[in-house]
């Protein structure tokens, strides 16, 4: 078989995660921290894409990797405009709307530009692989009861689809010939319709409908939102807040970090129990919402994110649900793999790369 070094990036608002594979194998792993003073002195987010190349740069200088044996360059897909599931070339239209910030600013938008910016003096492939903006939705699921505010697919498609096809090989089938449910429970949740290789159903987890999670609110009473924004009380930020960032585990216990719950639960906190149970029983409702839209021909339930890890936790959503479908647990995120495997599949021709449209013509 043949060797592709592959380079991974992954940029976070504070951070760059890094990943350097040889096919599957890791050689390299780091998360590159930024000090404020760093990142503060450039007023848009995307204006840091040179200072975190030449980081980047740096440290893969310090760990004795030589970028002349690499193969191909991937980074986190931005905030683009909707697109299908896959991988996708870097190309000009792409870094146009990176640069612009179509669907707003993200730290991750930075990864496809600094991705093409290495590979191309290399005179290799750029790549991005399954951003947030995957929408495959069917069109039943875009219909919200309000034609103003039509349902949106805003998810965690990266980690979504690299368990997905993960689960269907465990199940000794492919991903594209396979009926399954996926959640991925971290600081936000959202819970997956997948079949036949498409997500065609999923909760908003942004700051739209779901379970509430560690730090958002999910589906709240549309009628009492709206009384609580013409109160006079909050400003529309302070609202916003208490949606995304300010809800969840964070309104009730004021902790986003469920390893500290579940430390509040061993020691007796009554509430503490009951807000961890109620996280645990709607992620299992919203499972079995969409166990519907495959209509109960669900081959396997995987559930992924970082709160995977709690075992107490995962027992309270499988005894829910466990009827439906076999439960699979595939505990963390995955991405800097994720990423990996999916230029790794373009790579070695199991896939072509999709073109990114220029939406302008």
């Amino acid at each position: 078989m043949q060797l592709h070094r592959i380079l991974v990036i992954n940029p976070g608002s504070t951070s760059t995660k890094i990943g350097v594979f040889d096919n599957k194998q890791v050689v390299l792993e780091k998360t590159i921290r930024h000090k404020p003073e760093e990142i503060n002195q450039y007023k848009r987010i995307i204006d840091q894409y040179e200072f975190r190349k030449h980081v980047i740069l740096s440290v893969l200088d310090e760990e004795g990797i030589n970028i002349s044996k690499l193969s191909a360059v991937c980074g986190r897909g931005g905030l683009l405009r909707p697109i299908e599931g896959g991988t996708y070339e870097v190309n000009e239209a792409m870094i146009a709307d990176l640069k612009e910030g179509y669907n707003g600013e993200h730290a991750s938008n930075l990864g496809g530009i600094i991705a093409s910016e290495i590979a191309k003096g290399l005179n290799i492939g750029a790549y991005i692989v399954d951003p947030v903006v995957v929408d495959e939705l069917h069109d039943l699921a875009r219909i919200s009861g309000v034609p103003e505010i039509p349902r949106k697919s805003i998810f965690h498609a990266l980690n979504q689809k690299a368990v997905a096809r993960r689960a269907a090989a465990d199940l000794g089938q492919t991903y594209k010939d396979s009926r399954l449910l996926v959640t991925h429970m971290g600081g936000g949740i959202t819970v997956g319709a997948h079949i036949n290789g498409r997500v065609i159903d999923v909760n908003n987890g942004l700051h739209g409908d779901g379970p509430f999670s560690p730090e958002r609110a999910g589906t709240v009473p549309a009628g009492d939102l709206v009384s609580l924004c013409y109160s006079g009380q909050f400003y529309r930020d302070e609202v916003m807040k208490k949606l995304v960032g300010q809800g969840g585990l964070m309104a009730y216990l004021d902790t986003n970090d469920a390893v500290e719950v579940e430390k509040m639960v061993e020691h007796g906190d009554k509430k503490a129990k009951l807000v961890y149970e109620a996280m645990a029983y709607q992620i299992a409702k919203e499972i079995g919402s969409m166990s519907i839209v495959l209509e109960g021909k669900v081959d396997a339930i995987a559930l992924t994110g970082g709160l995977a890890y709690g075992k107490a936790f995962i027992s309270e959503i499988s005894k829910r649900i466990d009827w439906i479908a076999d439960v699979l647990v595939y505990p963390g995120e995955n991405e800097l793999e994720a990423l990996n495997e999916g230029t790794l599949r373009v790579l070695q021709n199991e896939e072509i790369p999709k073109q990114y449209p220029n939406f302008v013509e």
